[in-house]
C-alpha cells in the first residue's frame, strides 16, 4: 500500500483524513504551506516572482508535496508547470492533483496507464462564508442547508464547496472546460462520507446528468474531498 508522511516523519492529519478515501495506489504527501523552506525546480519557478510571499510560500509547498509523492511511486521529482489556465502540467505518464488550505497542503499523484484523473481538496473546517454561499451553492442545496442548525449548515456549505472544488480538478484534466459552481449539484451522504457531483449542463465528455463519485473526511479541524477516474 502506498504510504504518505508529513515533514516530520509523522503522519500529517490531511494525511490521515485522505489517505482512506483514494486507492492504495495513488500516492499522497503533505506540506506546511506556511513553511518558507520549500523550493520549486527552476522549470516551476518561472513567473513565480510575480506571486505575494503567501502565494508563493503556498505554491512552493504545493510542488514540495507533488515531488514527495512522485518518488514515493519510485519516479524522479519532476516538473510540474503551470499552464495559461493555471491548472498544473503533470510530467508525461502521471496524473494528480494539489490543495492547500491556509494550515494544510497536499498532494495526490498516481501513474496514468492506472488512474486518468484525481481530484483532492483540503479546507479549513469552519462555516463558509455567509455572503457566498448564494454564488457557490445551488437552490436545490441551499434549501438543504436550510433544514440544518446555522452552525451546522455554515459548515456543510463549506464541505459542499469542497466536494466542488475535488470535482472540478478531477474533470478538468478530461474537459478542459472552465466553468463556475453552478456546473455541480452536490448530494452528500453524511451516514457513509460519501458524495456525488452531478454536472447541471454537458461538459465533454460528460453530459447533463451524469455524476462523479467521491468521498469526504471531517476531522483535526479540516475538511478533505476526494476523487478518481479510473484510467
Amino acid at each position: 500500500m502506498m504510504s504518505g508522511a508529513g515533514e516530520t516523519g509523522t503522519v500529517a492529519p490531511e494525511l490521515a483524513l485522505a489517505r482512506p478515501l483514494l486507492p492504495p495506489s495513488i500516492a499522497l504527501a503533505a506540506t506546511d504551506p506556511r513553511s518558507t523552506r520549500h523550493r520549486p525546480l527552476p522549470e516551476e519557478a518561472e513567473g513565480l516572482t510575480r506571486f505575494a510571499p503567501k502565494r508563493a510560500r503556498e505554491f512552493a509547498a504545493g510542488r514540495a508535496a507533488a515531488h514527495r509523492a512522485m518518488r514515493q511511486l519510485g519516479e524522479p521529482a519532476r516538473p510540474v508547470r503551470s499552464g495559461d489556465d493555471r491548472a498544473p502540467i503533470w510530467p508525461d505518464g502521471l496524473t494528480g492533483s494539489i490543495s492547500h488550505c491556509s494550515t494544510a497542503c497536499i498532494a495526490a499523484v498516481a501513474r496514468k496507464d492506472e488512474v486518468r484523473s484525481i481530484g483532492v481538496d483540503v479546507e479549513e473546517d469552519k462555516p463558509l462564508w455567509p455572503e457566498v454561499i448564494p454564488t457557490v451553492c445551488t437552490i436545490t442545496e441551499r434549501a438543504w442547508l436550510a433544514t440544518l442548525p446555522e452552525e451546522d449548515a455554515g459548515r456543510m456549505a463549506r464541505l459542499i464547496f469542497s466536494a466542488k472544488e475535488c470535482a472540478y480538478k478531477c474533470q478538468y484534466p478530461l474537459s478542459h472546460a472552465l466553468f463556475g459552481f453552478e456546473m455541480f449539484e452536490i448530494t452528500l451522504d453524511l451516514d457513509t462520507g460519501q458524495f456525488e457531483a452531478t454536472f447541471t449542463a454537458d461538459a465533454p465528455p460528460f453530459r447533463r446528468g451524469e455524476y462523479l463519485c467521491g468521498r469526504f473526511s471531517i476531522g483535526h479541524g479540516l475538511i478533505v474531498t476526494a476523487m478518481t477516474v479510473q484510467a
